[in-house]
């Protein structure tokens, strides 16, 4: 009651901050809740979609056959090998492969083939038959398929090409069918800090996965990688299935008091129509146009540095296979540790008051786009000075969580019914950069100079710097008019 009356009196049409219903709603205890226990389990069923992502990136620099690139040097801009301080274990039975720099970054890029294929279906079927199972099924097959990537290898790069892009089907429909969960789970004033906590799973599985994938490589092999990783998902697909439930009134054992506190929140945001979707209104939308542009604009530079950092590490900076995957966990770490904290910091600023929801998003994706921008180019002006190169590279990354808190979450404010939807359609053109950037870095990048790659850098900083213009131009905060249906809203 106490919420339909402050939306009456504040929010009639639905256009203003979600901050004028849940400031005075009752809220339920967070330790130990079922929210918060969703997103403890939802990071880590993300630390397993991004350690399947990720791990081929560090593996790939084992599975090559470097005796031919080891007799000549590129250029003198290539900085000297460092010594390994551990003796190479190396009597390893994994096969090797004479993949060109092309061939590799097809490879690389591969995944995100078939991972555009599922973004719009995923947000569309999460919504039609509940996303729990859409995400844990999708997860599963990812986790097969990852099984079955040493097979792949050996039959050939087209094989494993084939397989990767299975892969990304696989892993297409785990965002927008969280979105779309998160829609019924997360309170408006919570947002920032349960997808934070969601999400962060995917900076883990970074962050995570390139040491651990570096040091099961050194001590065993690069089979191993795979094996290891899908047992995990193995494990995460049992615990989701038994305590994930698509909302708080199919969850058996929720508080009272959370499912109502939940439910009381969302009753004036969320649409009492599954079926009737506003196709025109959405892809018309200016708002949605923004956050496509940022989303896009950022996993250029993100998806870039993702796939071939191990590569940059060990072709220009010279480091082993060790010190590879540790050092190229660093900038996910940081990114990692400042995304939960601005998704403290950018909800206090809301549940206060004294920014709105548009000040807040716009804020964090200015600070998230334009800081490892800057950074990323320094970092190709570092020369062969390896302590300084590695920590503009984490900087650079570092400061781009602080986005997790500004146009990646904005698809719940602006329409938090069609939530998964959006996420699909955003994620769409946000995987393009996925596709197409490791493959034009592989082809710019084909003698491995420093000069080479501050082309490779200044490009993603320019596509980062016009995204965050624009977003900041045309972004929204609050739920839109076509993206509610109450007796009061004026909808399509």
């Amino acid at each position: 009651i106490c919420c339909d009356i402050v939306v009456l009196i504040h929010r009639p049409y639905a256009q203003t901050d979600d901050s004028h219903c849940c400031r005075f709603c009752p809220s339920a205890p967070a330790c130990g809740s079922s929210r918060y226990t969703l997103a403890l389990l939802s990071s880590y069923g993300f630390f397993v979609v991004y350690s399947l992502r990720v791990n081929l990136s560090v593996a790939m620099v084992d599975m090559l056959n470097n005796t031919h690139q080891s007799n000549h040097n590129h250029s003198g801009t290539v900085c000297p090998g460092r010594a390994d301080p551990a003796v190479r274990k190396h009597n390893h039975t994994a096969s090797v492969y004479n993949w060109d720099s092309e061939t590799q970054g097809w490879i690389l890029g591969s995944f995100f083939y078939g991972y555009i294929l599922t973004q719009v279906p995923g947000g569309y079927l999460a919504g039609r038959f509940g996303p729990k199972w859409l995400m844990g099924f999708g997860i599963l097959g990812t986790v097969i398929f990852t099984l079955l990537t040493p097979v792949a290898a050996d039959l050939g790069a087209g094989y494993l090409i084939a397989v990767r892009v299975l892969e990304g089907i696989g892993e297409g429909v785990t965002f927008p069918a969280m979105y779309t969960m998160w829609a019924a789970w997360a309170p408006p004033l919570e947002r920032s800090r349960l997808l934070t906590i969601s999400y962060i799973g995917a900076q883990l599985g970074t962050v995570i996965s390139l040491p651990v994938s570096g040091e099961i490589i050194f001590y065993l092999d690069w089979t191993y990688v795979f094996y290891i990783f899908g047992a995990v998902g193995l494990v995460w697909f049992v615990l989701w299935a038994f305590f994930a439930f698509d909302s708080p009134n199919t969850h058996p054992r929720i508080s009272e008091q959370e499912r109502l506190y939940i439910t009381s929140s969302l009753k004036n945001e969320l649409s009492t129509s599954a079926s009737n979707i506003p196709w025109r209104s959405i892809v018309t939308s200016m708002p949605l146009l923004a956050i496509v542009v940022a989303h896009f604009s950022y996993n250029w530079t993100f998806y870039t540095l993702l796939t071939l950092l191990p590569t940059y590490m060990s072709d220009i900076l010279g480091f082993s296979i060790q010190q590879n995957g540790f050092l190229s966990a660093l900038p996910y770490l940081g990114c990692a540790v400042v995304a939960v904290l601005s998704g403290q910091i950018a909800d206090y600023l809301r549940e206060t008051r004294k920014y709105r929801t548009v000040i807040v998003r716009k804020s964090f994706t200015l600070i998230g786009m334009i800081g490892p921008a800057v950074f990323l180019v320094a970092a190709g002006y570092t020369g062969c000075d390896y302590t300084l190169a590695v920590t503009f590279l984490t900087i650079s990354s570092s400061l781009g969580g602080v986005s997790a808190s500004g146009f990646n979450i904005n698809h719940l404010d602006i329409a938090p019914s069609y939530a998964g939807i959006l996420l699909g359609i955003t994620n769409t053109f946000a995987t393009i950069p996925g596709m197409v950037g490791p493959v034009i870095a592989r082809a710019l990048t084909q003698q491995n100079t420093i000069e080479e790659w501050q082309i490779v850098f200044y490009i993603a900083a320019a596509i980062d710097l016009f995204g965050a213009i624009f977003y900041a131009v045309f972004g929204k905060g609050t739920v839109q008019s076509w993206a509610i249906h109450t007796s009061f809203s004026h909808a399509d």
